[in-house]
């Protein structure tokens, strides 16, 4: 990416998202009561695609020479209705004097990253490229969760159906069975009697089993949100295999691409990384950011420290190490993005490839040894009477 000129930009740490004297809605949002306040199960935030769509649109404007205010204006007309309000709230506060990015700083749906990414371009006379760039990064974010939903929708179709086949089994036919096998009498082989033990257990606590699911999915929808939990979260998925590969892979991605964008910007690297903390939620990254930022201050060079943190793989250390050296780290990090971007790619791809056999395999073989456990008794029981 070529970089721009930020000689006039203001590039201060404590400048990592502009700030206002005046109070905006924001936060006059957050100072009324709880009963006051606009509760919804489905609030109206901007999505990636939203966010793609209004980035690219704003770009393209701009490249063709309509004016911010002009563009915005148009936005307002073509935007949904949903996200009119929050458009016009934007393109009201550019009338009165705003700039874009300060105008955005008051919507509670724009990061730090985003806010000050459209500061360094209105600065540099770059705004159409850095709208452009964002609109990007939402567009790749947005693939690669099509990526991922593709390759585990069939999969967990899979999943649910054998489950709820199985579940059907122990609590409805395997019962059956067990009142025909009490009246013939005689010893059952440990399989079935294994089989019909694990049925009773669930016929007796059937109650308790779905209220522990219920509980545990209030607990997810209701904790979801709450920065513990997902620390947590993050470092169980962290240590999957192969899932926790992947997902790790597209974070990285996100980070590099990240980065690029704001060195390509002359943005100095210690407050890239302060505003990329702000943005990326995933744990094992963003934990290792404080900690860059310290030794950054320290004096240590970048892939210094994070060689020291193991989140991040040798090649990308080894490469951030030659960037630095030749004073290029944003390509590097652009190199990077891409790279794992393809990896992740190919590994969604094989995910789905991989789940779908070793599931069939194992749920109809878990569907088979219930089968054959119920008619066991049954071939036993035909002997005899054969004799």
């Amino acid at each position: 990416m070529a970089g721009l000129d930020l000689s006039k930009a203001k590039t201060t740490r404590s400048n990592t998202r502009p700030q206002k004297k005046t109070v905006g809605k924001k936060e006059a949002a957050d100072q009324k009561k709880f009963w006051e306040k606009d509760i919804s199960l489905f609030p109206e935030t901007f999505s990636d695609k939203d966010k793609e769509m209004l980035y690219m649109e704003l770009s393209n404007m701009l490249e063709a020479g309509v004016d911010v205010r002009s563009a915005l204006s148009l936005s307002v007309e073509h935007i949904g209705k949903k996200h009119r309000d929050k458009i016009q709230s934007i393109l009201d506060k550019v009338i009165e004097g705003s700039a874009l990015h300060e105008a955005m700083t008051d919507a509670p749906h724009f990061s730090a990253y985003e806010c000050f990414s459209i500061q360094i371009g209105e600065e540099t006379g770059q705004l159409a490229r850095v709208l452009k760039e964002l609109g990007d990064f939402y567009s790749k974010k947005i693939k690669q969760k099509r990526m991922i939903t593709s390759a585990l929708s069939y999969p967990v179709v899979i999943l649910m159906t054998s489950m709820g086949a199985v579940g059907f089994m122990l609590y409805f036919i395997v019962p059956m069975f067990s009142e025909i096998f009490k009246r013939f009498g005689g010893d059952l082989p440990a399989v079935t009697q294994m089989i019909i033990s694990f049925s009773e257990a669930l016929s007796e606590n059937i109650y308790t089993i779905l209220l522990v699911v219920i509980s545990l999915i209030s607990f997810v929808t209701i904790f979801k949100s709450k920065p513990w939990f997902k620390k947590y979260l993050d470092l169980i998925v962290y240590k999957i295999p192969f899932i926790g590969a992947l997902l790790h892979k597209i974070q990285l991605a996100r980070f590099c691409s990240s980065l690029a964008l704001l060195l390509s910007s002359k943005v100095p690297l210690l407050q890239s990384i302060g505003l990329i903390a702000k943005m990326i939620e995933y744990y094992p990254i963003h934990n290792s950011l404080s900690k860059i930022e310290e030794d950054i201050l320290q004096g240590l060079p970048l892939n210094e420290s994070m060689k020291k943190i193991d989140v991040f793989d040798g090649k990308m250390v080894a490469l951030i190490k030659v960037g630095e050296e030749v004073n290029r780290l944003d390509s590097f990090f652009a190199k990077l993005a891409n790279n794992y971007g393809e990896e992740a790619d190919h590994q969604t791809s094989m995910l789905g490839t991989f789940i779908e056999p070793v599931m069939i395999v194992v749920l109809g073989g878990l569907v088979g040894f219930i089968l054959v456990a119920m008619y066991l008794p049954m071939f036993k029981l035909s002997t005899n009477i054969g004799f």
